[in-house]
């Protein structure tokens, strides 16, 4: 029986880590809103990253779960107008709002977000990488509010936020995703973020290790993978000599 579970463990793992390999970059999405330009760029480059374990991609996947469960609510109180609808045709971005609902006689785009509880309870505001996303939402369709709805992942604690359509910070999202392509194009590392390694974002980041080699500044994609590899190279050896 123990090693029937060990194998089941072993397989369960590997799906999620196939899943996570299928989410290669191939566009910008609008979750991406907000979000460290230089991870993004990584992950266009397919650049070498830390392994992220199994049990992690798993907590994210819950969700999934969360949306599923709030989606059915909204249907049973009969005032989605739509869900799970993608964006209009972009040629560089692309996305899935999760529901629009009438309240009222009135539209608003709603955006689900699973979030710790403990953090949740604290919160009086939404998080801005959340608001850049909804005013993406918006500006693609039209619409002049939002509402992001914030569930505790480990007590179901509801919490909700009104959004109102911001064109000035629409465009600038779109904006930066455009210097980010010029960047992709010319084979160009963002800068480092200027809080690094503070920001909350290098805490879970699987291309930390090779930032840290980029340093602060831009730096040529090729030049990086050279620092890369001769720091590979140098770690190979050390352990040779143990």
């Amino acid at each position: 029986m123990a090693k029937t579970l060990i194998m089941l463990k072993e397989i369960i793992d590997k799906y999620y880590q196939d899943k996570r390999d299928e989410r290669d970059k191939e566009k910008f999405y609008v979750s991406d809103a907000g979000k460290c330009p230089r991870q993004i760029f990584f992950k266009f480059k397919k650049a070498p990253r830390k392994e992220m374990e199994p049990r992690i991609l798993r907590i994210f996947d819950q969700g999934d779960y969360v949306h599923l469960r709030l989606m059915r609510d909204l249907f049973s109180l009969g005032i989605v107008v739509a869900s799970e609808i993608d964006i209009p045709p972009q040629e560089d971005i692309g996305g899935r709002a999760d529901a629009i609902v009438r309240i009222n006689n009135e539209l608003y785009l709603v955006d689900f977000k699973s979030i710790n509880s403990t953090i949740l309870q604290k919160m009086d505001a939404p998080k801005e990488e959340h608001v850049l996303q909804v005013q993406l939402y918006l500006h693609f369709f039209k619409l002049k509010k939002g509402i992001l709805l914030y569930e505790g992942k480990d007590n179901s604690m509801l919490k909700e936020f009104l959004v109102e359509y911001d064109e000035k910070k629409a465009k600038k999202v779109l904006e930066d995703f455009n210097r980010l392509k010029i960047n992709l194009e010319k084979d160009l590392v963002p800068r480092q973020l200027s809080d690094f390694p503070q920001n909350w974002q290098c805490q879970y980041c699987q291309f930390r290790e090779i930032c840290e080699i980029a340093g602060r500044d831009n730096i040529q994609w090729e030049e990086l993978k050279k620092k890369i590899q001769e720091e590979s190279n140098s770690e190979s050896n050390s352990e040779g000599k143990k």
